[in-house]
């Protein structure tokens, strides 16, 4: 590790955003694209680039459009507005778009941004890629006591409670809805009333084992993306830091039924929790 010498001044972390930083060419099938358009929906989902560069882009498109008043940001999972910058490093672009959107809407921009933040995505949780529920074995394996809460939303009640958001012509800032929240001990409960068994438990280790594991992993293998991103996930959903509950908006919008862990269940065989992630068209 260098250390800065004592007669350097000490270095000035990075701005979220600046709008000022650079000028960005705005496409004319951008511009088109959100001709008319009051409210533009983001899903991106890609690498820095496209999360950060792509979205102020479009937002710049937002702004000069003259129609746009509201722009609901991507993405939607865990509350990262209580993460700093590097901590969760997915998350990174989401808290600069939220800082870019907020330096605009401070120096008169007419676009107002939206954050509709949700917990987890149910479907994502109990697919293979987390690696917590095993349908083959009958088993979770899960880091922590079993006590920690699990939050979570299907992306169908997301997909709803967005809808809802963007109706709401009053609703901007960050939005928080959650379809259930749960301990894992809580949701093998679960599991026995609606499949008839109880998963066994298989515990890798407490959080903090986590947290050594999956910083040693990054350091040993960066390019080894998918390996150590899940277990930082994992972590920060886990240890509640990113908790979007217990207080949401749910009741602002009653006609949208949350979804519960136990209705998401009731829908999918055990074997069919393992694809959930990946069934978006079916």
């Amino acid at each position: 590790m260098a250390a800065t010498p004592p007669s350097s001044p000490p270095p000035s972390p990075p701005p979220l955003a600046s709008s000022s930083s650079k000028a960005r060419r705005l496409t004319p099938q951008l511009k088109r694209f959100v001709t008319g358009c009051d409210v533009v929906i983001c899903a991106y989902l890609g690498d820095d680039n496209l999360m950060i560069e792509g979205q102020q882009t479009l937002i710049d498109a937002c702004e000069e459009s003259g129609t746009v008043t509201r722009y609901v940001a991507s993405d939607w999972s865990l509350d990262y507005t209580k993460l700093k910058l590097g901590e969760l490093f997915p998350k990174d672009p989401m808290i600069k778009i939220k800082g870019y959107l907020d330096e605009k809407a401070a120096g008169g921009g007419r676009v107002k941004g939206v954050h509709v933040l949700i917990g987890g995505f149910m479907d994502a949780i109990l697919s293979q890629f987390y690696g917590i529920w095993h349908p083959e074995t009958k088993s979770i394996r899960f880091w922590g006591e079993g006590t920690e809460v699990w939050e979570g939303t299907s992306y169908e009640n997301a997909a709803e409670f967005t809808a809802a958001v963007v109706a709401d012509r009053e609703a901007v800032g960050v939005k928080r809805f959650l379809g259930d929240r749960k301990t894992l001990n809580e949701i093998v409960e679960l599991f026995e009333k609606v499949y008839g068994f109880k998963p066994a438990l298989e515990r890798q280790g407490s959080l903090e084992e986590l947290k050594v594991l999956m910083h040693k992993t990054r350091a040993e293998n960066p390019a080894g993306f998918f390996a150590y991103m899940r277990m930082f996930y994992q972590y920060y959903w886990l240890n509640g830091q990113t908790l979007v509950g217990p207080e949401t908006d749910n009741d602002k919008y009653r006609e949208i039924k949350a979804e519960s862990w136990e209705d998401f269940l009731r829908k999918r065989s055990p074997e069919e929790l393992a694809q959930a992630m990946y069934a978006l068209a079916q």
